[in-house]
């Protein structure tokens, strides 16, 4: 079973307030040492804190973070990017692929590249964190790269299983953070997030379902999708008005 207590943490967009509160949290519960890692890593003033440079979209940036990060025992895929006027039809081909990018290829590449090291590590583990948006379509290339997420997490947990590494998933609704600063809508704070996913974690369960926001839509998948789009069966309605 994964714990935190000795474990080497990495955690992706560490300067983020998710991030921060993840490299703050595995010191908590007695990590011997984290990786805060980022495109430009910030100062830290803790010995245990090892600023990394690492830009999760780059290969050589992914394959230096594994040479310079040997005794990673816990993966944590936090680093995530969302966009504006988010459309699959609207949005630029460029802003598409920077959204998959970061959001999907960067932690599975991450995840692979450091799957060997994980295997040496002793009990290991990998957190990724999704998205109620995994399981809605609210956004266009937001919520298709967290979609895609949560089905490579899935494949991981089969696939690392047998070396000892424990893979699990976290999907929330609105966190409080800078990315959802202009969404009026009920957010929960970085400090919930955390201590439910390490809970999880620590538990070994595979889904951390940290809201009852994302607890309803999982429940919704079951049903008729027009029960999780209204606006389809509106639609359906119009268009059977008109033949």
């Amino acid at each position: 079973m994964p714990q935190l207590s000795e474990a080497v943490v990495l955690v992706t967009g560490a300067n983020g307030g998710l991030g921060r509160e993840f490299v703050e949290q595995s010191l908590a519960r007695g990590a011997a040492k984290v990786y805060a890692t980022a495109r430009r890593p910030q100062e830290w003033h803790d010995s245990r804190i090892v600023p990394l440079t690492l830009d999760v979209t780059s290969p050589a940036s992914i394959r230096a973070a594994v040479a310079q990060a040997p005794d990673v025992s816990v993966l944590i895929n936090n680093a995530g990017i969302s966009v504006e006027s988010d459309t699959l039809v609207g949005l630029s081909e460029e802003e598409f692929r920077r959204v998959m990018e970061t959001n999907f290829f960067g932690p599975v590449a991450l995840t692979r590249a450091f799957a060997p090291a994980l295997a040496a590590n002793g009990t290991s583990a990998v957190l990724n964190i999704h998205s109620v948006l995994s399981w809605i379509a609210l956004t266009g290339a937001y919520s298709a790269s967290k979609a895609a997420l949560w089905s490579a997490t899935n494949s991981f947990r089969m696939e690392l299983a047998p070396q000892g590494t424990h893979v699990t998933g976290v999907h929330v609704g609105y966190i409080d953070t800078a990315m959802t600063r202009g969404i009026d809508a009920p957010k929960i704070s970085p400090e919930e997030v955390v201590r439910k996913s390490f809970d999880g974690l620590e538990q070994a369960e595979y889904e951390v379902i940290v809201d009852d926001t994302t607890a309803g839509v999982k429940l919704g998948l079951s049903g008729p999708i027009t029960d999780l789009y209204p606006a389809l069966a509106g639609n359906a309605a119009a268009s059977a008005g008109k033949a």
